[in-house]
């Protein structure tokens, strides 16, 4: 059972990171990741331009309006600023709740067809007490499922819904929100049917056993796919098409007790992104729980490509930031007109 004292820590925190009109910024990528974007660009990667990177971010003017939360990437929440700051402290002076990636990435899931779960249970309990003692209040754990003619196989359902249930259990023992991450890939031809249905049985199966594991829905923080057609398909969906299909796959499988669920952009294009979650909202309204985003590429890409590892572009790739950031704000409450 988790003491008065924690309950509160937690229920502190998801208010905070659940306010309506605010989302996050995943800024959480690993080297190897953010090498490629900065690769793709030919931004040099190196420690010195990653932090210069996400102290862009961190620092854009007015960034409080639409984010509410951080994920960092362990190097991150553990970097300054070149004022000598800390990142977490930077995010905390601006009333924004930092937060760290703590699964340890993709590892093969034997007696499946080439499937992956994740990784990084063990020690888990004393890395979040570390992160904690940093100034992160939440974590994030993901795991995928691919969408082929053989996967996701049951065993994968199964095994992921556990390691998902086992992380938030743990993280609510040590006073850390915890984001359930649970992604059905965009790479692939499936329809959006499909993807309609592989959804609601992952959905189905995580809150399954996050029963079983006696996780209080009150203190996590849902972060899932939309319900999409695969990116190769020749069927694709419109954001009208794309939100009904996501609101009834949520409706039918994530219990009105959790408090917000962010939805991760997952491939989308920024202005797709964006416009998919607008319409949920210009679908039905009001509905069971805070409903916004919890982006990465849709929230940097244009400004990553504006920085391009410059200095002298800093300004002009923090607004570019920022003009994504407040569409999506206005997304998060179904306020962009056509």
């Amino acid at each position: 059972m988790l003491t008065q004292n924690l309950i509160e820590e937690l229920k502190s925190t998801i208010t905070e990171l659940s306010a309506p009109g605010k989302g996050l910024l995943a800024a959480d990528e690993s080297t190897g990741t953010i090498s490629k974007r900065f690769s793709a660009l030919n931004i040099p990667c190196t420690e010195e331009t990653r932090r210069d990177y996400r102290e862009l971010l961190l620092t854009a003017p007015g960034i409080s309006k639409y984010i509410s939360g951080v994920i960092l990437y362990e190097e991150t929440l553990a970097q300054k600023t070149s004022q000598n700051i800390s990142f977490s402290e930077i995010l905390q002076k601006q009333s924004i709740v930092p937060g760290i990636k703590v699964d340890k990435g993709l590892v093969p899931l034997l007696g499946t067809f080439e499937e992956n779960t994740t990784q990084g249970l063990d020690g888990l309990a004393e890395r979040l007490a570390e992160y904690k003692k940093q100034g992160a209040r939440f974590a994030k754990w993901r795991v995928v499922y691919a969408i082929s003619k053989n996967t996701p196989s049951w065993q994968l359902i199964q095994t992921n819904a556990e390691v998902l249930a086992r992380y938030a259990a743990i993280c609510q023992g040590s006073g850390i929100v915890p984001i359930v991450e649970p992604e059905v890939l965009i790479e692939g031809e499936h329809t959006l049917a499909m993807c309609e249905s592989v959804t609601e049985k992952v959905l189905q199966t995580v809150f399954n056993a996050l029963h079983l594991h006696k996780v209080l829905l009150e203190y996590i923080l849902l972060k899932p796919n939309m319900v999409v057609p695969g990116k190769n398909s020749p069927l694709q969906a419109n954001p009208a098409e794309i939100a009904e299909a996501t609101l009834k796959v949520i409706l039918r499988s994530v219990p009105a007790a959790v408090p917000s669920i962010n939805f991760l952009s997952g491939g989308q294009t920024p202005e797709a992104a964006t416009l998919n979650l607008n319409a949920m909202h210009r679908l039905k309204s009001p509905l069971p729980w805070n409903l916004s985003f919890s982006y990465a590429r849709a929230l940097q890409e244009p400004s990553m490509k504006a920085w391009l590892g410059k200095g002298e572009n800093t300004e002009v790739a923090q607004q570019a930031f920022l003009e994504r950031a407040q569409f999506n704000s206005l997304a998060s409450m179904g306020k962009i007109q056509f």
